[in-house]
């Protein structure tokens, strides 16, 4: 008996056909085909879930590369604007200093101050690596003997 078969039926013959089923009577036992079509069924299905997954992740990951792209151009772009950002901010400098310090000495200024800034960052970093280096040269776990 199909599945269609069973569907057009009323719950009064279904419920007749489950408690004959009960009882063991053998009229209303399945086919013996009917364990075999049941797996090759459940096969087919899952063939088919693994096929829409398979096309599920490929979309996905089209999508997030796509996505994934735009976002480093647009902080690379970000990154370009601070860095002009930057550049005029010490142009200005410069060009704010001359009047009292003269040409070259609003330029030496100027240089400077990124020079000591550059120094207090680069000493940072150096600190930072260092850390990093006493963790790997310390053996994980041990005891300092």
């Amino acid at each position: 008996m199909s599945d269609t078969d069973r569907a057009e039926r009323s719950p009064a013959e279904l419920e007749d056909e489950l408690n004959a089923a009960v009882r063991g009577e053998k009229d209303s036992a399945p086919p013996e085909s009917s364990l075999i079509d049941d797996l090759t069924a459940l096969a087919d299905d899952g063939k088919t879930l693994f096929e829409a997954e398979i096309g599920f992740q490929k979309t996905r990951l089209a999508f997030a590369a796509n996505r994934s792209k735009t976002a480093v151009l647009s902080g690379l772009m970000a990154i370009g604007f601070l860095h002009l950002a930057l550049i005029a901010l010490v142009v200005g400098a410069v060009i704010g200093l001359t009047p009292y310090l003269t040409a070259f000495g609003a330029t030496a200024v100027v240089v400077g101050a990124l020079l000591l800034g550059a120094l207090a960052f680069l000493s940072r970093a150096r600190g930072s690596a260092r850390d990093i280096g006493e963790a790997f040269d310390k053996s994980s776990g041990g005891t300092d003997d």
